[in-house]
């Protein structure tokens, strides 16, 4: 599947910014799952290009001087693969292990142990273990907008009892992780044909030990993933997997205003 995809992020700023520092993931991940046929990052300043210790490509850009707007648009058309059955081969990068440890948004409790009880038995097949995960979460926390901050816990999602992809994914996290089981957060975009628009999505990736891969769920939707997904970064929790992330000196109040566009045109 080839998705065409268009974000915009514009930052507007009620009194003039001196300096600002924005942290980007933006540019889609090679993972064996999908390849961007084209891709382009417009935005001003300076750029430092990197890869962080989880694979994910990322730009640090500067912008000096003072400005009341910021535009932040990244463009492209990614093809993906849809007969994968979810399973994403580990790059080799940073141990799987690493992603055992609770991180600042996936802290476990009692309670989101208690959610992945019966959970992850070691002859269990970890599909249907993923499943049952899914149809867990998504009944302990109701997909509802407008309800959650991007600093929530999974602890605080669980409490409430409703929130976002973002939310949802935590929560999984936390399920896994408290019970031995290493999974990382991903960010990215869905296409969604039978939605009003596409959007920014969130979803998660178990490690299957045995077999030495990965198994991509999106959880909010209670399926494996697929080629409607294409991959931006991955990380402990969102923190770490955000698409823009930044600071500033100055500028007062601060509105942010996002789109995305995601459009699918089927394989020949």
């Amino acid at each position: 599947m080839k998705l065409h995809i268009r974000h915009r992020t514009v930052y507007r700023y009620a009194a003039p910014v001196a300096y600002s520092i924005q942290l980007l993931r933006l540019v889609p991940r090679e993972d064996g799952v999908q390849h961007a046929l084209s891709w382009h990052v417009d935005v001003p300043g300076r750029r430092c290009l990197q890869t962080d210790a989880f694979g994910n490509r990322s730009q640090l850009v500067t912008v000096e001087g003072t400005h009341t707007e910021l535009a932040i648009e990244a463009h492209g058309v990614v093809d993906t693969r849809d007969d994968t059955g979810g399973w994403i081969v580990d790059d080799g990068r940073l141990s799987p292990l690493a992603y055992l440890s609770a991180s600042t948004l996936t802290q476990p409790n009692d309670a989101l142990a208690q959610l992945g009880e019966g959970l992850f038995s070691p002859d269990a097949d970890l599909i249907a273990d993923a499943q049952q995960l899914m149809d867990r979460v998504t009944a302990a926390v109701i997909y509802r907008t407008g309800v959650t901050g991007v600093a929530d816990t999974a602890q605080d999602a669980l409490l409430r009892g409703e929130g976002v992809c973002q939310d949802q994914a935590h929560v999984a996290l936390s399920v896994c992780r408290a019970a031995g089981i290493p999974a990382r957060y991903v960010s990215g975009y869905l296409h969604d044909a039978a939605a009003a628009h596409s959007a920014s999505h969130a979803w998660i990736d178990l490690w299957d030990d045995a077999r030495k891969v990965w198994l991509s769920c999106d959880v909010t939707h209670r399926r494996l993933a697929a080629g409607n997904l294409c991959r931006l970064a991955v990380g402990r929790d969102y923190l770490d997997a955000a698409p823009v992330r930044g600071m500033r000196r100055g500028g007062g109040e601060e509105e942010m205003s996002v789109s995305v566009q995601v459009s699918a045109q089927q394989q020949q």
